[in-house]
């Protein structure tokens, strides 16, 4: 999803201990030996970090604990997220983390079966990827003939329809079906074209099995394996924009809508 975000969460976080310092420096030490000195001001340098440490420091707190912004670029979560929406994801539904280490230091909440997740990409953390959670710990995840057995259940699925996009590969026909995963229905895309990716397996403790919505079309825990708790973003709630790249506008309809 976004390549750049434990690269810019580490350099945001050392501009606001950089600006921080001489923010602290003019408040308590310079600023007060000039108090008798009027018409003294601190130098050009100094100001500029007076004047930007409290924007960062607030950009910093808002990003790392409670929302963060996030592009589609790919099309595993369709038809739930397309490729140009931007989301909005919640940093402290699963536990507040340092931005640099990823430490948890509160512990808020666990995902739930049918979330969907940012999480850092177990393969190369420095990518971030967006998922939905089908299995949770200790669950035994099976998919056979294209569909979900979550503790030997059969996930619910009903049809609901054809799904016709452009720039949704491969070309022919790709079925829309409605899926109640514990309570969270949503929609899947099966593509009949596929051959079954069929698999059985037991999620370990303190790990989540991840699936894409666009079934056939979703690099995830099928082929990589399970995501651990310490690997988790956020949870994604909410569409603030969306870019159409194939009529190249904004698409209004996709805005302000839910993530579910």
């Amino acid at each position: 999803m976004n390549d750049f975000h434990i690269d810019f969460a580490v350099i945001l976080t050392a501009l606001t201990l950089f600006t921080g310092v001489f923010w602290a420096l003019e408040k308590w030490v310079l600023a007060p030996r000039r108090a008798g000195r009027p018409d003294a001001r601190p130098n050009g340098f100094i100001d500029f970090c007076q004047s930007f440490f409290p924007v960062i420091l607030i950009v910093l707190l808002l990003r790392s604990f409670v929302v963060e912004p996030f592009r589609i670029p790919s099309g595993s979560m369709i038809p739930t997220l397309l490729v140009g929406d931007f989301i909005l994801v919640n940093k402290f539904a699963y536990g507040l983390r340092d931005p640099v280490f990823h430490y948890k230091f509160v512990e808020v909440g666990k995902p739930q079966r049918g979330d969907i997740v940012v999480f850092r990409w177990p393969v190369d953390p420095s990518k971030d990827f967006i998922k939905r959670i089908v299995g949770l710990p200790g669950d035994h995840i099976a998919y056979r003939d294209k569909r979900l057995y979550v503790n030997g259940e059969p996930v619910s699925l009903e049809p609901a329809g054809v799904y016709t996009a452009p720039g949704l590969p491969p070309p022919g026909v790709v079925y829309r079906l409605t899926e109640n995963l514990t309570g969270v229905e949503h929609h899947v895309l099966v593509n009949p074209a596929r051959p079954a990716d069929d698999f059985e397996f037991v999620v370990p403790p303190g790990e989540y099995f991840a699936m894409g919505d666009n079934r056939d079309g979703s690099d995830d825990s099928r082929r990589w394996g399970t995501v651990p708790e310490r690997n988790l973003v956020g949870k994604a709630f909410f569409i603030w924009m969306s870019w159409d790249g194939d009529r190249m506008r904004i698409d209004f309809s996709r805005i302000g809508m839910r993530i579910r």
